[in-house]
């Protein structure tokens, strides 16, 4: 049989082509040996809105039952920080989400989770692909038969989610300070918890529809037209906040409709946090993120370190340092006082918080931070490209052949995890082959929406040529 591997986060693949229950089993025969190697016997499930969630969820807990490890399953669908809250608060040695996160709605995967509430860290991602069985002949104890033996628990992990927030924001200042949020859920896990802690909003797409409409959950502004024409079409929404399909990333929108992408998130972030609400620790981001980040942490006098692209890696540093602000290109922001894991909802919620403590909009308070590290503008094209063309490019710029983009000459390449080209101070461009798809992601920075919009295209025609 074809061998399973993991990506920047979690195995990932087409449902009923490589996805299927026979090849859930068998990563679920490696984590359950994971789990008893390391002196485990209880870990937390849960799946969101994706096609066969419940089903793949129920094939991981008997697998799992067939070897004594008891599993704490979600009761319904649950995003993935409720998963990994559970696993923290329920002392569990792992937790596992069905999930392809932000993948097209034909995807599948399957995460792992940590006992400190985040990813797991790479090398114990490695032990347990290195246990995965080339064999599909895999022992399941039948769903009905582990709940008798007490091996499969059903627990709400929404409600668990709610009630952690509840305790550690003041959703009242939030509720009742006039702020009118606009929400897509994007037919994701975060739907129902949204609505319950934020009533009064205007929603959209806070069903559950396994086929996403044909859209991939990825809030991102290509994918979130609607929510921004509603915020446009209706001068009382204060803000806009979407998450992906498993609700670990986040995208928002200020009052005018306009997307606020996440490195303005992450600076926002930072600001709150330490200017505001005077809490220290290490900021970390990984390669993609803008270097106004780099920036704002020396303005205020913190360090700073940049990691390769995957959450994982700042998850990893946030179990053993004083973490104050984290997160990436994609959408996952993490923050001091929470789990160390992205969550999207959470991350929308302190920026509301920033709104309601202050009484100022979205667009005033990027405002400053546009005083301290100046105004910049990026943008991400992904490039669907036969696997030879992609390795093509990737092997250029391994040899260093990349020393012209368009009208620009490189100044220096940095290859933290992927490359990057220095252009002039302030603009660059980045090249780096997705993790988890079939694509090569083109990122770049610069002054205005018409230079980056230039730097993209001419590095297309630099490539594709």
């Amino acid at each position: 049989m074809d061998k399973i591997k993991f990506g920047t986060d979690g195995w990932r693949a087409i449902i009923a082509k490589d996805y299927t229950v026979n090849n859930v089993q068998r990563v679920a025969e490696a984590t359950a040996k994971w789990i008893l190697n390391n002196g485990g016997n209880q870990a937390v499930i849960g799946y969101d809105c994706r096609f066969g969630g419940k089903l793949f969820a129920d094939t991981t807990a008997g697998v799992f039952a067939s070897h004594g490890i008891t599993s704490v399953i979600s009761n319904n669908f649950a995003s993935t920080p409720m998963v990994s809250l559970a696993t923290l608060k329920t002392e569990s040695t792992l937790g596992v989400v069905i999930t392809a996160s932000h993948n097209p709605p034909d995807y599948n995967g399957y995460k792992l989770k940590s006992s400190l509430g985040g990813p797991m860290i790479p090398s114990q991602i490695a032990e347990v692909e290195a246990l995965i069985p080339d064999s599909p002949s895999v022992s399941v104890m039948p769903i009905k038969e582990a709940e008798e033996k007490g091996l499969i628990k059903h627990v709400d992990l929404e409600q668990m989610y709610i009630d952690h927030v509840e305790a550690n924001f003041d959703m009242d200042l939030i509720r009742n300070s006039g702020i009118k949020l606009a929400y897509d859920a994007m037919y994701g896990a975060g739907q129902n918890a949204v609505k319950r802690l934020l009533p009064d909003s205007v929603f959209l797409n806070c069903d559950v529809n396994p086929s996403f409409r044909g859209q991939a959950p990825e809030p991102i502004h290509r994918n979130l037209k609607a929510l921004s024409e509603t915020i446009k079409n209706d001068p009382s929404i204060h803000a806009g906040l979407a998450n992906d399909g498993d609700a670990d990333r986040i995208g928002m929108y200020d009052e005018d409709g306009e997307f606020v992408d996440s490195h303005r998130l992450l600076l926002l972030l930072l600001m709150y946090m330490k200017q505001y609400k005077n809490e220290t620790g290490k900021v970390v981001v990984t390669f993609s993120v803008t270097d106004k980040m780099k920036q704002l942490a020396e303005h205020y006098g913190l360090d700073y370190q940049v990691t390769q692209i995957g959450f994982k890696y700042i998850a990893e540093i946030m179990t053993h340092t004083d973490l104050l602000v984290g997160g990436e290109e994609s959408g996952g922001l993490a923050v001091k006082g929470h789990i160390p894991e992205r969550d999207g909802i959470w991350m929308g919620l302190l920026i509301l918080e920033f709104m309601a403590k202050t009484g100022k909009s979205l667009t005033a308070l990027l405002e400053e931070v546009y005083a301290i590290v100046g105004r910049f503008e990026y943008d991400r094209d992904d490039l669907h490209l036969e696997e030879e063309k992609k390795q093509e490019i990737i092997t250029k710029c391994k040899a260093g052949e990349i020393n012209t983009i368009g009208n620009y000459t490189v100044k220096e390449t940095h290859d933290v995890d992927g490359y990057r080209f220095i252009l002039e101070p302030g603009k660059w461009v980045m090249i780096r082959p997705s993790g988890t798809e079939p694509v090569l992601r083109v990122y770049a920075q610069g002054t205005t929406h018409e230079e980056v919009r230039s730097i993209l295209d001419a590095t297309h025609k630099s490539l594709l040529n």
